[in-house]
């Protein structure tokens, strides 16, 4: 749901900022279209103009943001949106007359000068126009988010019902769960007791959990939490602050409701979701097709030396704890899954062959990995994926495990390059595995890249 209401924003700011220039074209044909209408003859270019319409780009981009014609909550609030773009089109009129009066450029004409004006009134109204249809008329472009609410009183009900409103984030209430001593006034979706939540698991069809208590119920938060890591999803918590107080930032807005983020993650930023998105498939595809000869001769070489499949596929966890089917060129005996599941390699593990061990020395059986990162399984960078028989082991002995499956599992990542893989310390490993995600970035991203090509290829941990 945060994601989305971030890409509804980013959609909105590009297209209010990019519309000086259209407004500058349609002004124009405007202009030209009237005065030859009055025989009038219009001496005035439409070309040559890009420093003038680019400067009133970024004027018009701040009178945008200061009378939040941006703003997805305004763009709601108003019928037509037009009081806002009003505003924010007549301060950057009085602006532009300034700069032109004062830049001495006499041959602009006034009635163009008015046509741009109205014209980006008029295409700033539709856009919102625009915004409002899609969103209200046409709700189920993508998939609703399936809303787990923590709390069955009648502020949880409350809750549920606005949430179950918001078109610009449409959201699908699936169940709720009710705290001591709370009295049900919801009457849709499932009821859970707080210490039943144990019975849900990852992959359950629950995509957010939304804390709808009061906050003289805030202390139970710790608790809630801890019941509710096994479901490895985001946590938000509706806040009521009273009249008058917004707080951004970890407090985001939603309609009218102030949500608290209390699990934070870098999968809510749009850099993780559009850059590092991009970057996964530029970067696998690119591999993939410099790799693609050498990839042609290992398959050669497993079929010719070893019985069986050419590539081993396997199940792994992902993002938020959900299982997909991992790719690797096969290196070892075929045996069955039983056994492939729920066993450790190890630096002699017979059942490794001579072309598996050269492979996994060198990180080679990993090549077909690329194609989990184009699927959008994987990501190049981001915590090991590890198999469901040891993800639930390991979650059980290890506090904070289940953290990791905030991000997309990765082909190469943190604890990865400083040596820790293969049969190494758990702890480790989720030590490190948070590191990245408490800092990660674009350019950390990058940086374990570098690391990985010339320190971690040739690993003593990789057998």
């Amino acid at each position: 749901m945060l994601l989305r209401l971030k890409m509804y924003r980013l959609l909105l700011k590009i297209a209010t900022y990019i519309l000086p220039f259209p407004a500058f074209e349609l002004g124009w044909r405007i202009w030209a279209l009237s005065s030859a209408f009055m025989d009038r003859p219009a001496v005035y270019p439409v070309h040559g103009h890009f420093t003038l319409v680019l400067f009133s780009a970024f004027l018009w981009a701040f009178m945008a943001e200061r009378y939040k014609v941006t703003s997805v909550e305004e763009l709601f609030r108003e019928r037509t949106g037009a009081k806002a773009a009003t505003s924010a089109s007549a301060a950057t009129a009085v602006v532009l007359l300034g700069v032109l009066y004062f830049g001495r450029n006499a041959v602009f004409p006034r009635a163009l000068f008015v046509c741009c004006v109205v014209s980006l009134l008029t295409l700033t109204v539709l856009l919102h126009a625009a915004f409002r249809f899609v969103y209200r008329k046409k709700p189920r472009l993508g998939r609703p988010t399936r809303i787990l609410i923590v709390g069955a009183d009648q502020f949880a009900r409350d809750a549920a019902i606005r949430l179950q409103r918001l078109s610009f984030a449409p959201c699908q209430v699936d169940a709720y769960v009710r705290l001591p001593g709370q009295e049900v006034a919801v009457g849709d979706g499932r009821i859970y007791d707080l210490e039943h939540i144990g019975s849900l698991h990852a992959g359950n069809g629950i995509d957010e959990v939304v804390m709808a208590i009061h906050p003289a119920q805030f202390s139970m938060i710790p608790r809630i939490i801890k019941a509710l890591e096994k479901l490895c999803v985001p946590a938000r918590a509706i806040v009521d602050l009273g009249e008058g107080i917004v707080v951004r930032e970890r407090l985001f807005q939603v309609g009218r409701m102030q949500m608290l983020d209390l699990t934070t993650t870098p999968a809510d930023l749009l850099d993780y979701a559009l850059i590092k998105r991009v970057f996964d498939i530029c970067f696998s595809s690119f591999v993939l097709l410099v790799t693609a000869p050498l990839m042609g001769l290992i398959a050669i070489l497993i079929r010719l030396t070893s019985p069986g499949s050419v590539l081993f596929v396997q199940d792994r966890v992902g993002l938020n704890g959900l299982p997909f089917k991992m790719y690797k060129f096969r290196t070892m005996q075929e045996s069955p899954l039983s056994e492939s599941d729920t066993r450790w390699t190890t630096e002699v593990d017979p059942r490794r062959t001579r072309l598996g061990t050269l492979l996994r020395k060198t990180s080679l059986d990993e090549l077909p990995q690329f194609i989990n990162v184009l699927k959008g399984d994987m990501s190049v960078v981001g915590p090991r994926p590890e198999r469901p028989h040891f993800v639930e082991q390991f979650r059980q002995e290890v506090g904070r495990y289940n953290h990791r499956h905030c991000l997309k599992v990765g082909i190469t990542g943190w604890a990865q390059v400083n040596g820790w893989r293969g049969d190494t310390s758990i702890d480790k490993r989720i030590e490190y595995d948070l590191y990245y995600l408490q800092n990660w970035s674009f350019v950390f991203d990058l940086r374990i890249i570098v690391m990985t090509v010339f320190s971690a290829l040739i690993s003593k941990n990789a057998y």
